[in-house]
């Protein structure tokens, strides 16, 4: 599905108030999709509807499937499950901290795919993509509920692909590494010490994106780099660990 393929494709994106998610919606909108976007705060995606020539539908990322679909005249071809949370945080973060990124950054994604699925099998295609996170392959300091969800929200995705991609379900993971939106800048020193240095627009993440659909490849990594990170990591994991530490002691030490 490349750009002169989406043409009249009905496409869902949450999270699209900005950053990454305004980003995909303007993509597939260039290339003639019909695109739904989706915020929790109506304001947020108005003018970005307006711009594309799309729809704007506001509420919870996870319930808001029929509604779209119903602005798409019956059809989703393409779910974008971009909206997430960021939550630093170390093991002693607030119940409700977990709770909040495991509801937003994982159980969204089932929400919808439980919603997507039937007609999709019915029709034998579809397409998922889930933004996930380069902290969702490796992990990421200072950010414990993150990286867990984050690792939770790619193993989902691995496990639609493998479970329906033979039934015409294609599924696509965006990892990306900094990305200069809100999100890196609630990340705070750590995000700003590990992430901020190699930072890429979101326009990168969805040129990244539209190059896996077009190669039918499941890993979206907008930072070409964390492919060898992801090689790096499951060959020696304990060399990787203890370069991690390193990375957390420097963080330690430029927060004393």
């Amino acid at each position: 599905m490349t750009m002169s393929t989406v043409q009249g494709a009905g496409v869902v994106v949450t999270g699209a108030g900005g950053g990454i998610g305004a980003a995909l919606a303007r993509r597939f909108a260039a290339g003639g999709a019909r695109v739904v976007v989706n915020d929790l705060d109506l304001a947020r995606i108005e003018p970005l509807a307006k711009e594309i020539g799309g729809f704007a539908v506001a509420g919870d990322a996870s319930g808001i499937v029929d509604a779209a679909r119903e602005a798409l005249d019956g059809t989703v071809d393409v779910y974008c499950a971009n909206a997430g949370l960021a939550s630093p945080g170390d093991v002693f973060a607030d119940e409700e901290v977990w709770a909040a990124a495991w509801d937003v950054n994982v159980m969204a994604h089932v929400r919808a795919a439980r919603a997507l699925l039937p007609d999709w099998l019915e029709r034998g295609t579809g397409r998922f993509v889930t933004t996930a996170s380069a902290a969702g392959l490796l992990t990421m300091i200072g950010a414990a509920p993150y990286s867990v969800t984050k690792h939770g929200a790619v193993a989902f995705a691995e496990w639609l692909s493998l479970t329906y991609r033979h039934r015409g379900i294609k599924v696509h993971a965006i990892c990306p590494q900094g990305v200069r939106t809100d999100m890196l800048t609630a990340a705070g020193s750590a995000g700003e010490l590990v992430l901020g240095p190699g930072a890429v627009e979101p326009d990168v993440v969805a040129d990244a994106l539209f190059e896996a659909m077009d190669a039918d490849r499941f890993l979206v990594l907008p930072h070409p780099e964390v492919g060898g990170y992801y090689q790096a990591r499951a060959a020696d994991p304990d060399r990787w660990m203890r370069g991690m530490n390193r990375l957390q002691q420097k963080w330690e030490a430029s927060e004393a």
